[in-house]
């Protein structure tokens, strides 16, 4: 492998920094998801879904407490502000849920898109130097033509490797975030259904939603 690398070129050192990056980047974020799939309770979410339908505010403020569910915090943004506007604090906190999961994802959609490039980049300076020693030595030294014309190839195999292999976690990233979206717009939509619901209902009946 250092034996590929150093034949590849100068351009091998950006690309290395290009697949470090993206492997980091990679870790962090599949650490990210590890952790939100533990803090996620689903039962927890029920349980704060009937007490909303029943009014019992006080009781959705003791349940939650501790919570890091995504959806959960949410939602309690837009209890806290039904008074005044619980769709806009539900938006807003969702935007930030929204932000912080797809925190470090521009950096893998660059890396998909410059390593192909530094390969290509690669490629060029390796047929630059393949024709330059071609019209000093003519064709009594192949050898040397051929030693440009590897570090063209390794350069460009080395730049289309790392957008490929980074493609697929950057893809799946993509995808957890749009099904967190979703789940989040879900249980908001409910929950302002259910407030809707009670703030018409004579204050005597809000017990038997």
């Amino acid at each position: 492998m250092i034996s590929l690398f150093l034949k590849g070129g100068p351009v091998m050192y950006p690309l290395l920094a290009c697949s470090l990056i993206a492997l980091t980047v990679t870790i962090e974020r599949l650490l990210f998801w590890l952790r939100e799939d533990a803090f996620q309770n689903r039962e927890l979410l029920d349980t704060v879904m009937e007490l909303c339908r029943e009014g019992d505010w006080e009781g959705v403020r003791e349940k939650v407490a501790g919570s890091r569910d995504y959806v959960i915090k949410v939602l309690v943004s837009g209890i806290l502000h039904r008074d005044f506007s619980m769709g806009k604090a539900m938006e807003s906190a969702a935007a930030e849920e929204i932000k912080r999961m797809r925190r470090y994802m521009g950096v893998l959609d660059t890396m998909i898109t410059v390593a192909p490039l530094l390969g290509i980049f690669g490629t060029v300076i390796g047929i630059i130097i393949s024709f330059d020693l071609l019209g000093a030595g003519g064709i009594e030294h192949p050898e040397a033509v051929t030693a440009g014309i590897a570090q063209a190839l390794i350069t460009t195999a080395t730049g289309l490797g790392i957008a490929i292999f980074t493609l697929f976690p950057y893809n799946y990233f993509n995808a957890r975030v749009e099904e967190a979206a979703l789940t989040i717009e879900k249980y908001a939509t409910s929950l302002e259904i259910v407030y809707e619901k009670l703030t018409r209902l004579p204050r005597g009946q809000e017990e038997m939603v």
